[in-house]
């Protein structure tokens, strides 16, 4: 079996370009999402002011959480760059790319996590009108 040059292996290259542009997916997710959150405050408090009845109690945690996940995704992002340029520099030095679990992707998966689980006791917490 004929040894392979990983440095001159373009599927190598073309791989690790789909992992840097599937973090960059991810983080700019993560900012959409994270405007979303910070806007659906807003929606609610607009919603209740048209209501009759009382407004519910807005907690106002909405912009915090939101503005969050944006400086989260900028991260995911800033890293996933780094990362890139790192492994091509490795590949084309003849270094190998050890598997390994992504530190990144379980940084982010954890605080995501978090961030989830956080979002799930609060809602569970306050009685929607």
């Amino acid at each position: 079996m004929p040894v392979v040059d990983d440095s001159r292996d373009p599927r190598v290259y073309l791989a690790l370009e789909r992992t840097f542009l599937a973090w960059i997916r991810t983080g700019l997710a993560l900012m959409g999402f994270g405007f979303v959150v910070a806007r659906f405050g807003l929606f609610l408090r607009e919603l209740a002011s048209m209501r009759v009845a009382s407004p519910a109690e807005m907690s106002g945690l909405s912009v915090p959480i939101g503005t969050a996940l944006i400086v989260i995704g900028v991260t995911v992002n800033i890293l996933a760059a780094i990362h890139h340029v790192q492994s091509i520099k490795k590949v084309n030095a003849g270094e190998p790319i050890v598997g390994r679990p992504s530190r990144l992707g379980l940084v982010v998966a954890f605080v995501l996590a978090a961030a989830g689980l956080a979002m799930a006791i609060y809602l569970g917490s306050h009685e929607i009108r």
